[in-house]
């Protein structure tokens, strides 16, 4: 069973269980199903405050089932939706269009509707709602892990393929997919070799022969032939731009996890630690 929380400002807020249905934007309860009494019992409409007038009537129909909560996107313009969960790259965003869904993260989800709030006569504002998506079930009792006693060695789960910790190709792959690793990376910019170089110096005070743009360009080929494989290595393609691969690598790489949060805060500790002045006598 789930339990779904809609607020934002100036708007009351609003409580859905599963198999209920909530109907939002300037003036929604025309779109109430009036032919069954029972849809009509299960939906709630909810007109938002200080809409705009070129917002629609219907913008979002929100459908709250036992397991998932879906979003139909109703409103002639777009929404942006960010949803916040734990997992490389930081949070999911999507824009959604008219007749678009969209299943909600469990936790909080953000929706925006572009210049949908009437500040003044001729100025708009961006029109904000949180959507929360919680599960009243406690969660089941975690499955207790196999026991690998009895097990004979061709069937024990192998280790994932991985970069050997703080050697040179990890701590490339580690500057490369930091925006990604550290959640700036809403427009992200793949870090240059130079930037790769400086970045590993202050982490380990050492950087190989990184100085040279062709050691990095070969530490990242490995780390993409490691994160992609044969089949999908971009470097095996020979189409696209080189900054269009990098982006690909470095947003791969903390995908599969090659390297990881931890990791980097590993490093930035350890950087950390190097500096620190010596004590004053």
């Amino acid at each position: 069973m789930l339990r779904v929380t809609l607020r934002g400002s100036g708007l009351p807020t609003v409580t859905l269980g599963s198999g209920e249905t909530l109907l939002f934007g300037r003036s929604p309860h025309q779109s109430i199903p009036d032919g069954d009494a029972d849809d009509a019992l299960r939906t709630t409409a909810i007109a938002l405050p200080r809409c705009a007038p070129h917002v629609s009537r219907l913008l979002g129909e929100l459908v709250v089932g036992e397991e998932i909560a879906r979003l139909r996107w109703h409103g002639s313009g777009e929404t942006q939706v960010s949803s916040l969960f734990d997992a490389p790259g930081g949070a999911r965003r999507v824009t959604l269009a008219e007749g678009m869904s969209l299943l909600l993260d469990e936790g909080e989800n953000q929706l925006v509707v572009m210049r949908g709030r009437q500040t003044s006569a001729t100025t708009y504002d961006d029109l904000a709602i949180v959507v929360e998506v919680t599960s009243s079930v406690p969660e089941p009792a975690p499955r207790p892990a196999p026991s690998t006693e009895d097990l004979a060695g061709e069937t024990v789960t192998a280790p994932a393929p991985h970069l050997p910790r703080e050697s040179r190709e990890w701590y490339v792959a580690l500057a490369l997919a930091e925006p990604w690793l550290s959640g700036t990376d809403d427009y992200p910019r793949p870090p240059s070799n130079r930037e790769i170089y400086e970045r590993i110096l202050e982490w380990h005070g050492y950087a190989w022969n990184l100085e040279r743009a062709q050691r990095v360009d070969d530490a990242i080929r490995s780390i993409s032939a490691l994160a992609f494989g044969p089949k999908d290595d971009p470097f095996r393609a020979g189409t696209g731009r080189a900054q269009n691969v990098r982006f690909a690598i470095g947003r791969r790489t903390a995908e599969v996890r090659l390297v990881t949060v931890e990791d980097l805060e590993l490093a930035d500790r350890a950087a950390a630690r190097r500096n620190v002045p010596p004590a004053s006598p």
